[in-house]
């Protein structure tokens, strides 16, 4: 019936601009982590203390805050190409500059200039992806995700092998590989379309009157006062050098980045966003107590911020969640006044933490940053009633994401209806097919679902497609299948960054129209994904009260249940 016969595109099929992106972000993620090993060197090396050195953390993160409330403003006026290049040249020039510096001073202005160029970059490089993606929006997700564990985790290791041979080496090492970035981004991403409509570079200030989104970017300045002290200053109680800091910190990474991608939607899933983050929150009050209590006993210090990466995964990936389902402005703008209030904590967290320890001794910004972890749990409690209320609004199936929306002609009474359920992705038109042969076989109407959804990585937030597209996808499904004599309805069903709250959504309106069965095909993010607890397969096939399959072109459909789903992830693993 289509053309579309092949298998969906993996989600690492994707453009050469996807890969050039994808690769400066790996390098741009390395910057969290890159001088970590380094701090106890540069201090010796320079003459300087630990307060001065800590003022390259400062510098870079509350330019990152401030150039956060401009890149949109930026972008929707010269287009996302041109503000990847603009600020991947900068980090490459102060990046070099950095390395070439002969004191803190100079190393802690460049890092300033480091900071523009970092908040131009990430506030434009997940949409470029997203634009330039093909074969799946889902596949470029996963591409950006493992992107950013990567980067994150290697970042340490790559510090500390460089840092071994001198502390110029990991600032020299980032200057030469994003210029690398950026001549493939020059020569291999296409030139995006402009916004329709420009941002007014004062929206993410007007959007903080809002009580729900000021309530949260609160929360996570608090958060991450306490995450910036521990990056800053675990280092010195550790006594290692550079090569076994890095080492440390790649630990730390991998949890990070394991914890944020794949754990997080599982426990958001299972016990809500709030609870997990009261939780968290606490989780990180006692890890932080702990390095405080043990800051003379290295080995104390070393475990404490290794076991740390599990919480702050967790929170990365839940507070941008918990942002997006309270904002009532758009998604773009959201993410810019949060992250704004974010790294205006992060920023101001190591200059505190050194007057701190000059003036009273190392272990008390430790117990500062233990208290702001807890102080974020009574502020999260003056916003719960709102995010409770949203997620409240997505299990009734208000018209807040996840949402569906009616596409051509709407359903009538008749026969219990077939659903299947696609994404934008090579292989959605043959998943549609074998859906609808599936409908043939008995006698009953098909509905064309067709999933949008809001990608939410760290603090970016990223429609992964218009609703002009969304609307085009299943308008092309229901003409091709009118031109075989099927009949079709269609629905686009909106979700953001919840997976699992998509799923039950999809689930209940099956419900509401009495389906007969709900098909689903293959996803390009993976069987891995796709299978995993907190999946919109999982929530759906626990959730459905009609039956769920999975089809493919020239298969037999396969019934889902709760044993084939763990016998398709123990297959997958």
């Amino acid at each position: 019936m289509s053309a579309a016969q092949g298998k969906a595109a993996g989600p690492f099929r994707q453009p050469k601009a996807v890969w050039a992106v994808a690769f400066a972000c790996v390098i741009s993620f390395m910057g969290i982590g890159l001088v970590d090993p380094i701090l106890p060197a540069l201090a010796q090396s320079l003459h300087a203390s630990p307060s001065q050195v800590s003022l390259l953390f400062s510098s870079y993160l509350i330019v990152t805050a401030v150039a956060m409330l401009f890149a949109g403003w930026v972008s929707s006026r010269i287009g996302a190409k041109r503000t990847l290049v603009l600020g991947l040249t900068i980090i490459v020039v102060f990046a070099a500059l950095a390395g070439s510096a002969g004191s803190v001073d100079g190393i802690v202005g460049f890092r300033a200039g480091w900071g523009l160029g970092n908040a131009l970059f990430i506030a434009t490089s997940l949409a470029v992806i997203v634009g330039s993606a093909s074969g799946g929006f889902g596949g470029a997700i996963i591409l950006y995700e493992t992107a950013l564990g990567l980067g994150i985790a290697v970042g340490p290791l790559l510090g500390g092998e460089l840092g071994a041979i001198s502390w110029r080496g990991p600032f020299f090492g980032v200057s030469v590989l994003m210029a690398v970035a950026l001549l493939a981004t020059l020569f291999l991403v296409p030139s995006l379309p402009r916004p329709t409509r420009r941002s007014s570079p004062i929206a993410p200030l007007r959007a903080l009157r809002h009580r729900g989104l000021l309530t949260m970017g609160i929360m996570a300045l608090l958060y991450n006062w306490g995450f910036f002290t521990m990056l800053g200053y675990a280092p010195y109680p550790m006594e290692l050098d550079a090569h076994r800091l890095g080492l440390v910190f790649t630990g730390w990474g991998l949890l990070v980045a394991a914890f944020s991608v794949f754990f997080a939607p599982r426990l958001q899933a299972r016990f809500g966003t709030a609870p997990v983050l009261y939780a968290n929150l606490i989780g990180l009050g006692a890890v932080m107590a702990v390095v405080a209590a043990g800051v003379d006993t290295p080995a104390v210090v070393i475990v404490a911020v290794i076991v740390s990466g599990a919480f702050i995964g967790v929170n990365n990936t839940l507070t941008t969640q918990a942002v997006m389902l309270v904002s009532p402005v758009e998604r773009p703008v959201a993410s810019s006044a949060y992250g704004f209030l974010r790294f205006i904590g992060g920023g101001l967290a190591p200059y505190v933490a050194g007057k701190l320890a000059d003036a009273a001794g190392l272990s008390v910004p430790f117990y500062l940053g233990a208290g702001t972890f807890l102080l974020a749990v009574p502020v999260l409690a003056c916003g719960h009633r709102l995010l409770r209320r949203a997620e409240q609004r997505i299990s009734d199936s208000e018209p807040v994401a996840p949402s569906l929306t009616p596409v051509g002609v709407r359903a009538v009474a008749g026969p219990p209806p077939v659903i299947v359920a696609v994404g934008a992705h090579e292989g959605a038109a043959a998943i549609v097919d074998a859906a609808a042969l599936l409908a043939e076989d008995s006698a009953s109407p098909l509905e064309v679902v067709h999933v949008r959804r809001t990608a939410v990585v760290e603090e970016q937030a990223v429609d992964t497609e218009t609703e002009e597209g969304a609307r085009a996808a299943v308008t092309a499904h229901l003409d091709r299948l009118a031109a075989h004599g099927i009949a079709a309805t269609g629905q686009i069903l909106t979700s953001v960054g919840d997976h699992a709250a998509a799923g039950r959504v999809l689930a209940r309106h099956a419900a509401d129209v009495r389906a007969r069965t709900v098909a689903i095909g293959r996803s390009p993010r993976g069987a891995v994904v796709q299978f995993a607890d907190g999946s919109l397969t999982t929530a759906l096939t626990h959730a459905a009260e009609c039956t769920v399959v999975l089809v493919a072109p020239d298969s037999t459909p396969r019934r889902l249940t709760t044993a084939s789903l763990a016998e398709l992830r123990d297959s997958a693993a």
